[in-house]
């Protein structure tokens, strides 16, 4: 009984210590979401309201004037692009460094650190010159073209340790049978990366959804993305912007939410793809 009194005290510690800090990790968004269904008035009151008289009319000015559908619709349109192509080129350099363990592949895994390790300002001002030379500032493509750039290095890092845990023997096995090597990676292994195609997804669409300056600064008015819009809504001097801002951050958030949600099963079975054997 001795023994067992300290281990309980233990877990009651533990999970008082969790509570609190789930909540403190929540408050945040939970403010931003009362603050979006506030009257200006209740929303800069001092000290603050925690009861008031709820109302949507932020999210009425959000969706009807202020062009939130468009900017949802450009985000959505780079986020996905940049996940597909990020995906497909990076399993097959995963794949490749994987499989190959010369000299030249660490060399290049190396570089690939280094280059994802640099930051953003370091590509924002060269990406910006090389979109107005080549006539694609402001474009959906070159905004892609960069978020595919710079979170390309963390794509190939992440779907390389996937590979590693996939047993070549799978493969060669299939090669006996009389599968290429191309064969033996699309029948054989890739069905096995599916947990570890959709965590590296996740994560690049994260990555991309929530850019910010490489956004600004490669976009101007067509093309921007939803980082941007809110940022701007912040500077105005109109006090409605606040509440405005509020609703939409909220409304950001909310399509994230839902497909972490509808994916979290498979994106725990990635971070412990390790337990595969062969």
């Amino acid at each position: 009984m001795s023994e067992a009194k300290p281990k309980l005290w233990f877990t009651i510690v533990v999970y008082v210590f969790l509570l609190a800090w789930l909540i403190i990790s929540i408050m945040p968004f939970l403010w931003t979401l009362a603050t979006s269904f506030k009257e200006v008035v209740d929303a800069f009151a001092v000290p603050p309201k925690f009861i008031f008289t709820p109302t949507t009319e932020a999210y009425e000015l959000l969706w009807g004037r202020e062009r939130f559908p468009e900017y949802l619709l450009n985000s959505a349109i780079v986020a996905v692009s940049t996940v597909v192509i990020s995906i497909s080129i990076g399993c097959l350099a995963g794949y490749g460094l994987a499989r190959y363990s010369g000299m030249s592949g660490f060399v290049i895994l190396i570089a690939a650190l280094l280059f994802r390790s640099l930051p953003r300002m370091a590509f924002a001002l060269p990406y910006f010159i090389i979109g107005q030379w080549v006539g694609l500032y402001d474009t959906k493509l070159l905004l892609v073209l960069v978020l595919v750039t710079v979170n390309q290095p963390f794509t190939i890092w992440m779907l390389r340790s996937f590979f590693m845990e996939i047993p070549k023997e799978l493969e060669e096995a299939a090669m006996v049978d009389g599968c290429s090597r191309l064969g033996a990676f699309v029948r054989v292994i890739m069905p096995l990366m599916g947990p570890g195609i959709i965590t590296a997804g996740i994560f690049s669409l994260l990555l991309a959804y929530n850019e910010y300056l490489l956004a600004a600064m490669v976009t101007a008015t067509q093309s921007r993305t939803l980082p941007v819009v809110i940022a701007q809504f912040g500077v105005s001097e109109d006090l409605q912007a606040w509440t405005i801002t509020a609703a939409a951050g909220v409304s950001v958030a909310i399509p994230i939410v839902i497909v972490v949600l509808l994916a979290q099963k498979y994106v725990v079975r990635g971070l412990t793809f390790g337990a595969v054997k062969g």
